[in-house]
């Protein structure tokens, strides 16, 4: 124990101050640069290009720069000035001899954003942006016009390589010019700032500052490496975020034909927010948001802000018009499929950490609702047909929603329960049990089914009647969906699972064959069930799995000669040719399958070597498959004007005579 006991206090004493270790000046940056700038990864090397710019915003931001210029070089520099008012260069008072404009960019946590008064509102809030990068730099070399005089110094990894010079009176120009090479020792040898990204940050905060003009230049060599990023441009966009997000969205369908967009100021000049909402009918969303110009990819207050806005006001509009369904909605509902843009100018944001992802200020998110929740009511009113519009463009998030969570609650329940769900009890499955070879008929009530069981091949085919006319899936809601005993019986019966749960290989059947009547009724219920299953299971259809059966509607039938017409003009053609000239020929009109005769529906339907079928077939993604999806909206979906204005617009085509009435 004694022994134990000296060899700690061995240990202890050679643990002095001799260990302590002092790191001077921006010595903690090149040793750590992932506590400054995230990391030395490619993301961290284009910070540095943002930490630059961002100090040319705010003086554009705050009236003194109308004009930013970005040009990138072949050796992997980068230049970047502004007509703004110029570093300072005078001797700080505090470090003297050393010029104001050394202390910036040799100290930590030093510059003009701490101070009030010097920028109402600004990006670098820490004072470790323009140091950080001096640090990081093999070279840098800045330029300062102020008071009609240019100074110039040069530093390397953090160092001043001389005193600051003054090269004497210059004309027509001001501000600062900073060129620097980021340093390979700490990004890698190959690492280099890529000419396409560096241009669309440069766009991005064209767009987030209406008043400033980004002049952007890159060699041929750099604009060759991009995508489609020219050597040269004038970025400046006086409609700001709205022009931005009508470009992006140009392509897309949208819920309401104009976006909401609108710019305003905070009460008691705490600042401004500008936004650009809209939404896509399909796809995935996107939202970028900022502050002060700088990016925030993690959202933060002012998204909440942005967010709380929309759903109250939603909410409320539902609640004027009459839509109680309007209470249920949530955050989520209205924004997570949306495409939005924010930007909010504040004074002295918080955020969380040095490359500030998420913005932490909490009045911001007060600032942000109350400014943007006005906005919106007035836009949801102005025009009652886009509030509807939108409204049910939520509305149907929301019932996705709740259908997913419905489904979540059931698969606990099986898991649970550790009970493998039984099959539907009118269900007469086939005999053989793997799904190769094998179809599911469904078919539209008891007496069908009778006969279909009657006529199928016992082996290979199933049968599954459903009541009547199946739901709507594509106008109920997911309460609805969820509890319909049809559409549940036929999810169990297929066993595959629907939307994102779908699983081709958990289909029970190689075929599923619709098989209605043929006259008007059985086309409206194949059409429910075709609707059914390309909103419930789009790749099941994508795969050639799902057929209609061509069951006849009428018996020809004449001195032993029988035939079947599937409807009034085939009968009319048969008449013409196989029966020509033949007096009494017998005619007869199915009722229906149940009125069949399973002898006769297995020899003109279900039978491989006699039937017909027909495939149902759906676009694949990207390939007119949003055009699809819009006409079955048209058509089945919860809006019955849209209906009404396809009637109308394809009415001339009708043929009246073959109209079943």
């Amino acid at each position: 124990m004694a022994d134990l006991f000296q060899d700690v206090s061995h240990t202890k004493s050679d643990y002095s101050a001799q260990d302590i270790e002092v790191l001077e000046g921006l010595e903690p940056v090149r040793q750590r640069p992932g506590m400054y700038i995230g990391g030395t990864d490619e993301r961290a090397l284009h910070h540095l290009v943002a930490e630059v710019l961002d100090n040319s915003m705010d003086e554009a931001v705050a009236g003194h720069a109308s004009r930013i210029e970005v040009d990138m070089a072949d050796d992997g520099s980068i230049t970047i000035s502004d007509n703004g008012r110029g570093i300072p260069v005078d001797e700080h008072p505090k470090y003297a001899p050393k010029s104001a404009l050394e202390v910036i960019l040799t100290t930590l946590h030093s510059g003009g954003k701490f101070k009030e008064g010097a920028y109402a509102t600004s990006g670098g809030l820490h004072g470790v942006g323009i140091s950080v990068v001096n640090a990081l730099s093999v070279q840098m070399d800045i330029e300062v016009a102020r008071d009609r005089t240019l100074y110039r110094q040069s530093y390397s990894r953090g160092y001043a390589q001389g005193p600051l010079e003054c090269l004497g009176p210059v004309q027509n120009r001001r501000g600062t010019k900073i060129t620097f090479l980021p340093d390979p020792e700490i990004f890698g040898e190959k690492a280099a700032l890529k000419a396409a990204r560096v241009y669309r940050l440069a766009r991005s905060k064209a767009y987030l500052f209406r008043g400033v003009e980004i002049r952007w230049r890159c060699t041929e060599a750099l604009a060759q490496k991009g995508d489609d990023t020219p050597q040269e441009d004038t970025l400046h966009f006086p409609g700001g975020l709205a022009d931005f997000l009508s470009e992006s969205l140009k392509t897309r369908t949208m819920a309401t034909e104009t976006l909401f967009a609108g710019v305003t100021t905070f009460p008691e000049k705490a600042g401004k927010v500008e936004w650009a909402v809209g939404w896509p009918e399909f796809g995935e969303g996107m939202l970028s948001t900022y502050c002060n110009t700088v990016p925030t990819p993690q959202g933060g207050t002012h998204e909440s802000g942005l967010r709380m806005a929309l759903l109250k006001g939603l909410r409320a509009y539902g609640e004027m018009t009459g839509n109680k369904r309007a209470a249920q909605l949530v955050a989520d509902d209205v924004f997570a499929s949306s495409a939005a843009m924010l930007s909010v100018f504040i004074k002295n944001p918080q955020f969380q950490g040095q490359t500030k992802d998420k913005l932490s200020t909490q009045e911001a998110q007060r600032l942000v609702e109350n400014a943007v929740r006005d906005e919106f009511d007035h836009w949801l009113v102005e025009s009652p047909e886009r509030g509807q519009s939108l409204l049910g463009w939520a509305i149907e998030r929301m019932d996705e929603r709740l259908r997913r969570r419905a489904e979540r609650e059931v698969k606990r329940a099986s898991y649970t329960s550790k009970r493998r769900l039984r099959l539907p009890g009118k269900l007469t499955d086939c005999s053989q049990d793997s799904a190769e070879g094998t179809e599911i008929y469904i078919v539209e009530g008891d007496s069908a089914g009778g006969s279909a069981k009657q006529a199928r091949d016992r082996k290979t085919q199933a049968v599954l009647p459903i009541r009547g006319k199946i739901l709507n899936v594509a106008s109920a809601t997911a309460q609805k969906i969820a509890a319909n005993q049809e559409v549940q019986d036929l999810t169990l019966a297929l066993g595959c699972g629907v939307r994102e749960h779908y699983n081709p290989d958990a289909l029970r059947y190689e075929k599923v064959i619709i098989m209605c009547d043929a006259d008007v009724d059985g086309a409206h219920i194949a059409t429910l069930l075709m609707t059914f299953f390309f909103q419930e299971m789009p790749q099941m259809v994508r795969d050639g799995r799902l057929y209609l059966a061509q069951p006849p509607l009428y018996r020809l039938a004449k001195g032993g000669v029988v035939h079947y017409a599937r409807d009034d003009a085939h009968k009319d053609e048969l008449m013409a040719t196989v029966y020509a000239g033949k007096s009494k020929v017998e005619v007869s009109r199915f009722k229906g399958l149940g009125e069949m005769p399973p002898a006769q529906l297995r020899d003109t339907t279900m039978a491989r070597a006699s039937r017909s079928l027909l495939r149902v077939t759906l676009p694949q993604p990207g390939e007119n498959f949003q055009a699809t999806a819009s006409l079955v909206g048209k058509l089945m979906g919860k809006r019955p004007e849209e209906r009404f204005a396809f009637i109308q617009e394809h009415a001339e085509f009708v043929d009246e005579e073959a109209l079943d009435v």
